[in-house]
């Protein structure tokens, strides 16, 4: 009975074996991609990563940073906003420049009245000195030359009195148009007409001329970034270099970019080549790793498509090829 049993068992086992090795054989089916991968579509077409950017005549986007440090007191602009030029973006405290400025203001003010008072003065002693030279020169004994002599320095001194005091009011009105100017800058305002693409801070924080912190990364960030608005978008191509020498003629290069995500895919144009290889650098705005490959930039522009939404900063993939 025992051996009739284990051979059962035995038979179980193999039964089972045989089951478990069908049915971890069996192919599963794939499931189909969410979106098809771009296809090269010219016959010797160069693969090379694209990041949307400003379209600018030369660098990047705008990077703005104050020339004064501070604590912001007021974000004037949002993101995504359309700016004109000159427009205010940020404001800093400058609770303490406003007031030495308005001190200043008012010392220009008074050093302007004391060169009235003085100019006053002066003409009412050339008029003294005047009658005095009449009236002595009908009757000398009218007036004493001591008099003479007294009105005549006293005019001196009026003319010296209001030297200086033309000299204290130009440099108090210099002082006061330098502060001014010191004060302006403690607001952040569009050096150009464009787009306020980001924000690195905020209300109550501080900022240098080297940035705002970003606790996140520990790293430095402008604390406005603008593009240069309009329809027109660019695209960096970052071509390795082992790729260079297959780049066409820049007179006959096209290229097309093919949106992640979806099955669009946009003509590009031509605009220039960064003429230096540079360090391949990790695309993402959070890090700077630098890894044993060089790249070419490559910069094309195309018009934004009505019915898609692109945003500087997206990754695309672009072939380059010839015409």
């Amino acid at each position: 009975m025992k051996v009739k049993l284990i051979f059962a068992l035995a038979l179980l086992g193999v039964l089972a074996a045989l089951s478990a090795a069908y049915l971890f054989g069996v192919r599963s089916k794939p499931q189909p991609p969410a979106f098809a991968p771009a296809s090269n579509p010219y016959e010797k077409g160069i693969y090379a990563n694209g990041l949307i950017e400003s379209l600018q005549g030369s660098g990047e986007n705008i990077n703005l940073y104050p020339e004064v440090a501070g604590t912001v007191t007021t974000v004037l602009a949002a993101e995504g906003a359309q700016v004109a030029a000159g427009a205010p973006l940020l404001q800093l405290d400058d609770s303490v420049q406003r007031a030495t400025t308005e001190q200043l203001r008012a010392q220009a003010e008074a050093a302007a009245a004391q060169v009235t008072l003085a100019q006053a003065s002066l003409s009412n002693l050339e008029d003294q000195w005047r009658k005095q030279r009449a009236s002595h020169a009908l009757d000398a004994r009218s007036v004493s030359r001591d008099a003479l002599d007294t009105a005549r320095h006293a005019v001196d001194v009026a003319r010296a009195t209001l030297d200086v005091a033309k000299k204290q009011a130009v440099a108090a009105a210099k002082a006061t148009q330098a502060a001014q100017v010191l004060l302006s800058k403690y607001q952040l305002k569009a050096p150009v007409a464009g787009t306020v693409m980001a924000v690195n801070a905020a209300a109550g924080g501080y900022l240098s001329p080297q940035g705002a912190y970003d606790s996140y990364t520990g790293a430095m960030l402008p604390p406005v970034v603008m593009g240069s608005g309009g329809d027109e978008l660019a695209v960096r191509c970052y071509v390795d270099e082992i790729l260079i020498q297959r780049l066409p003629d820049p007179a006959k290069i096209k290229a097309r970019m093919f949106i992640r995500g979806t099955t669009v895919d946009l003509p590009l144009e031509f605009v220039r080549i960064q003429h230096y290889v540079s360090p391949k650098i990790e695309l993402s705005n959070q890090r700077t790793e630098r890894v044993d490959v060089r790249v070419l930039p490559l910069v094309f522009k195309f018009r934004k498509p009505a019915n898609m939404t692109l945003y500087p900063g997206q990754l695309v993939d672009v072939y380059i090829g010839d015409r």
